[in-house]
């Protein structure tokens, strides 16, 4: 028997151990990649087969290795994905087995091709009934679903729907998970392109023929086509018999993506994003594995998916924040999709109106490849932007809305044209508080006010997802009628709206009411329809969305995002007002935009209105450079919590007190975190400060590497952050 040859080393998807040697039993072939069934104690837990290089560590006795119980029947991972993998733990910090499991999501990767079993309603009662039953009933109407699926859609235990399904109230399914799909047609829907979009196209197709590694900037101001630009180098990934990666950065966008793209290729991509069901998870990893899906859509996690050949990456809207997670593996689906198409050798698109200051600086120096196209398609203008000085053109007492916005939008309203007024901010107010003593309603487990939600008559924590309903009495001195909602959100925006025109259809646009790809479609539908007159939204609006008849825009509180220490803030808010404002007047019918603010003299403000967009980046830009912050040096941030708080203070104390001396790098803190508790635990944070030449992680590695601390507390590092919450 050749041992060496019957040793391998698998990475299991257990973060708490490294990768742990076995021995492949005769007759079973197990090279790097593939998907396995190992023993740990009494479980049976997958994981894949690693090169033994890549993690090396000391060999037991060859006679000591438990065997593999299994090789699963899916395709292997291949070695790019591997090495992306690697990477991605080794710059995130994170451990590689929980990549790993962003890979082998949903246990779609080894589960066998037996069908799932789902459920739905059938209209009988059962005799005896629950609250909870009842609950499950009127929420399931129109739903189908495994039971666990079933159990969180109506907000119940698993035990009421078993309880439902043996009274017989439920319709048992078998649904296949094999895959039977239509494959998009390259010249199904060709556009006529203008000069601008085929010199760009031209170049994308070369870049997808010659099938090597390259970064472009796909640069376009809203409404200049880049989505049919992009198609064009996605139809000649699948001349070439290729597979293409778009990302987008909402769930909520995949509907109204999903038509464009089948008006264009005759038929549906696949989707992957977190609102699939189970059954459909399973059959849509199978399908892009075995390369019988062609073109996939989804949010950032499709980043880490099996592709059999792939061949091109777009990231749509390649500047949203959306793309960083901010949990788990705390990665950048932008940045990690250029690693991607590095390690598979192929093109990577960024397409976006207001790309990333780190974007750009790549294109300065040299690393990426700008792609511009300047005007809007067609006879469609830039709409004007016009500042309302608040200070100024002052509010009615109790309005938000100032009087040349109420002016505008009643001149819309008789036009037949629809308006959108867009506020970052859900719900109806971001804090509830008592005006005979002051009190003011926090969450009970994070340093955060409860938001009134008005439409469901609860508050709600945006942070950690604590619900209560609105008290009656202030629960700190018990006065009645003293609680009062102060500021606004975007249900107060539209009640506003609905007093000064009672005859206007209005929709609210956030993630509360547009939590699905198909309630994105719903909303789609009604505003192609014209069935809504004024939309009111948060940034969900402002991304993606093509509305012909939409020509007016008002911005409620465009000083809003200026506020806080980050150091992107007024990019952001560049970003978030040049994307609402975009919306406006996207085809024959000019659009005008309204931004309110009480600082109107701002250089956001001032570049937004004179259409001065090179200009605030540059002078942004060099304010980044004077003040050494990225993307002219590197950040990381250590983030220390734990149930007790003297714990996490001292656990934050010893890091600080242990921080290495090095050229080029500094550790500011420890301190309370902004967002002192989070979900019932107590948080402190420290800043890390490098030069771009300092090997960052490896510092990292080696100082906390050995540092012990108790084991309720948690300490996680956040490569390239972007919230200092």
């Amino acid at each position: 028997m050749n041992r060496t040859n019957n040793r391998v080393r698998i990475l299991l998807l257990n973060a708490a151990l490294g990768p742990l040697d076995y021995r492949v039993p005769d007759g079973m072939q197990a090279p790097p990649g593939t998907i396995v069934i190992a023993p740990l104690g009494p479980r049976k837990v997958p994981g894949v087969v690693w090169e033994a290089e890549s993690f090396p560590s000391d060999e037991i006795a060859f006679k000591k290795l438990r065997p593999l119980l299994e090789i699963r029947d899916v395709p292997p991972l291949a070695a790019p994905l591997r090495r992306l993998i690697e990477w991605t733990a080794q710059y995130y910090f994170a451990s590689p087995a929980l990549v790993l499991r962003m890979v082998l999501s949903s246990g779609a990767a080894f589960a066998d091709s037996r069908p799932i079993i789902e459920y739905r309603l059938n209209g009988n009662i059962p005799a005896r009934m629950t609250p909870q039953r009842e609950q499950a009933l009127a929420k399931l109407k129109d739903e189908q679903g495994t039971i666990s699926e079933l159990a969180f859609k109506a907000d119940v235990s698993v035990a009421v729907i078993r309880g439902l399904e043996k009274s017989g109230a439920l319709d048992r399914k078998e649904i296949s998970t094999i895959a039977s799909l239509s494959t998009p047609q390259a010249d199904f829907g060709k556009v006529k392109l203008s000069s601008d979009q085929q010199r760009v196209s031209d170049i994308l197709i070369s870049a997808v023929k010659a099938s090597t590694f390259k970064t472009y900037l796909l640069d376009g101001v809203t409404g200049s086509g880049k989505t049919e630009v992009y198609f064009e180098a996605i139809a000649e990934a699948l001349r070439q018999d290729k597979q293409t990666l778009i990302l987008l950065p909402e769930i909520a966008l995949t509907e109204p993506f999903l038509d464009r793209f089948q008006t264009r290729f005759g038929t549906e991509p696949l989707a992957w994003h977190s609102g699939l069901k189970q059954s459909e998870r399973k059959k849509n990893w199978r399908a892009l594995a075995d390369g019988q899906a062609k073109v996939v859509v989804g949010a950032r996690s499709a980043l880490f998916l099996p592709y059999k050949d792939l061949g091109l990456i777009i990231v749509d809207e390649a500047h949203e924040v959306s793309f960083k997670q901010e949990d788990g593996v705390r990665y950048h689906a932008r940045d990690v999709a250029v690693m991607r198409g590095l390690k598979e050798s192929i093109p990577v698109v960024l397409a976006s109106a207001t790309p990333a200051i780190e974007s750009r600086h790549q294109v300065e120096q040299g690393n990426y490849e700008l792609l511009e196209l300047p005007a809007r398609f067609g006879a469609a203008t830039l709409p004007k932007i016009e500042a309302l000085d608040l200070t100024q053109n002052i509010p009615a007492k109790g309005s938000w809305l100032a009087p040349n916005l109420i002016n505008a939008l009643e001149e819309n309203l008789d036009k037949g044209e629809q308006s959108l007024l867009f506020l970052n901010r859900r719900g109806f107010a971001p804090l509830t508080l008592c005006r005979t003593c002051g009190f003011r309603i926090n969450c009970p487990n994070c340093t955060a006010w409860m938001v009134e939600h008005r439409l469901t008559k609860r508050l709600a924590c945006h942070h950690c997802g604590h619900v209560m309903p609105q008290p009656e009495t202030c629960p700190e001195c018990g006065d009645e009628d003293s609680l009062v909602a102060c500021g606004p959100g975007v249900e107060r925006i539209c009640d506003e709206v609905k007093m000064l025109f009672p005859a206007a259809r209005t929709a609210i646009v956030t993630s509360d009411t547009i939590w699905s790809p198909a309630k994105a479609g719903e909303f789609v539908a009604q505003m192609e329809a014209g069935s809504i007159d004024i939309v009111v939204g948060t940034q969900l609006v402002t991304k993606g969305y093509h509305f012909p008849n939409l020509t007016l825009v008002g911005v409620v509180d465009a000083d809003i995002g200026l506020e806080g220490g980050d150091l992107r803030a007024a990019e952001r808010s560049f970003q978030q007002i040049a994307q609402v404002a975009g919306r406006a007047g996207r085809a024959e019918k000019p659009g005008h935009v309204f931004v309110q603010t009480r600082m109107p003299d701002a250089a956001v403000i001032q570049a937004l209105i004179n259409g001065d967009r090179d200009g605030f980046y540059a002078a942004e830009t060099e304010s980044r450079r004077i003040a050494a912050a990225p993307p002219f040096s590197r950040l990381a941030a250590i983030i220390i919590s734990s149930e007790d708080n003297a714990e996490a203070m001292e656990t934050a104390r010893l890091i600080g007190q242990t921080a290495p001396q090095f050229d080029g790098f500094a550790v500011y803190g420890p301190a309370p975190a902004p967002l002192a508790m989070l979900r019932g635990r107590h948080r402190h944070r420290l800043l890390v400060h490098a030069h771009r030449a300092v090997d960052l992680q490896d510092i990292l590695r080696d100082w906390l590497h050995q540092l012990e601390w108790p084991r309720a507390v948690r300490v996680g590092v956040d490569v390239d952050p972007y919230s200092f919450v």
